[in-house]
């Protein structure tokens, strides 16, 4: 049978990450390699308490269609929560969606023709080249340091891809490096991007996992003219498996997002939604994201105590203040994929960093992530 697919459709194939991740999902494996929070912190019995609640007071309505912006409650959440981070925002300015992935895929719905230009870090988060990728885009990755992605470079790109559509951003404990922006250069984005009339998409699903330093205001926080793009969730704070995520933009921006969210799925899962606001009602959230943060602390450290004691002196490392990954640069002449499979003889694996960069080849970078392993199995994979 021939199956005559669109160009887009046959422009999509199995990932090598991909590959990796199915590998990793066997219960020998000792796995650094996917994002995923610690199974053993969920809330089960509050989040139980939680669904019986909604069941009992609004049953009828938790499993009914919804609004596409989402329950407003919930948005409520989200907006005072926005707001103890330095947003200024209204329920009118949210749109609940089915995890921040979601936002990255509309995302591309909204600003990308083929051919059109994506401006973001490099290295930067594998799903969201995935996701954009679909609209068939030109990427420009603008160089990192330990202090985020470089204004001078950045003012450069912009000055030669005037007709580029967004910057595409992590300032909080990037993905894959666990790097931060600096306060000024977070200002400094939103000024470049006033100068230049440019869009920036600030993707933020780690910010409230910050366990050492201190806390920055997002870029948006900066923002004036209505230019910044706020996407975030509750996958790394409450559970990934509600798939609970949010958009916060101007509202003829917001409008646009509305419209394709819509003809997509109508709307995120009612009852997920509802059982998330009342938990919020319920529980103390705060107290509960305290826990997470200690727990991954603690790994963070094993795991860097780790590399100092196992990995020879030349290899660099990221030293994040949150988040879940450590970014690991080896010398140039060794290739990641090797060293994969070799760890993986062992039960032993991680992501090689070549799917990070959308156009160059870094096969001496591989991401680290400690916040699913518990401190023995760490020692165990890092251990010689």
């Amino acid at each position: 049978m021939e199956i005559k697919f669109s160009e887009r459709a046959k422009q999509v194939s199995n990932t090598a990450t991909r590959e990796i991740l199915k590998v990793t999902e066997k219960p020998e494996i000792i796995s650094f390699a996917g994002g995923l929070p610690a199974p053993e912190l969920f809330p089960v019995e509050e989040i139980k308490a939680a669904c019986e609640a909604v069941l009992n007071e609004s049953g009828e309505q938790a499993l009914q269609y919804s609004t596409t912006e989402g329950y407003l409650p919930l948005r409520q959440a989200i907006a005072d929560r926005m707001e103890a981070i330095g947003i200024e925002t209204t329920t009118d300015n949210l749109l609940v969606i089915t995890g921040s992935q979601q936002g990255l895929d509309l995302t591309g719905k909204l600003f990308l023709d083929e051919g059109d230009t994506v401006i973001c870090e490099s290295p930067t988060y594998l799903a969201a080249i995935n996701a954009f990728k679909t609209y068939n885009p030109n990427f420009v990755e603008v160089p990192m340091d330990e202090e985020g992605m470089i204004m001078e470079e950045l003012e450069q790109t912009l000055q030669a891809s005037p007709a580029a559509k967004f910057i595409y951003t992590i300032p909080d404990f990037q993905n894959p490096t666990g790097r931060t922006m600096n306060l000024e250069r977070r200002k400094k984005m939103v000024e470049l991007a006033n100068r230049y009339n440019m869009i920036i998409v600030e993707d933020n699903p780690y910010g409230a996992v910050r366990f050492a330093g201190e806390a920055l205001p997002p870029v948006k926080h900066f923002d004036t003219e209505g230019r910044v793009v706020y996407l975030s969730t509750f996958s790394k704070i409450f559970a990934p498996g509600l798939r609970l995520g949010w958009i916060c933009a101007n509202k003829a921006l917001l409008e646009k997002y509305v419209a394709f969210k819509q003809a997509a799925d109508l709307h995120t899962d009612t009852f997920a939604q509802r059982i998330t606001a009342k938990y919020i009602e319920l529980f103390d959230m705060e107290a509960h994201i305290q826990k997470i943060k200690a727990v991954y602390l603690s790994r963070r450290e094993k795991m860097m105590e780790c590399i100092k004691s196992f990995f020879p002196k030349e290899i660099r490392h990221s030293a994040p203040e949150g988040g879940l990954f450590i970014w690991i640069e080896l010398p140039e002449q060794i290739d990641s994929q090797d060293l994969f499979d070799e760890c993986l003889k062992n039960n032993v694996a991680f992501v090689p960093g070549k799917p990070f960069f959308p156009n160059s080849a870094r096969n001496n970078t591989f991401r680290l992530n400690y916040s699913n392993m518990p401190e023995d199995r760490i020692v165990k994979g890092m251990k010689p």
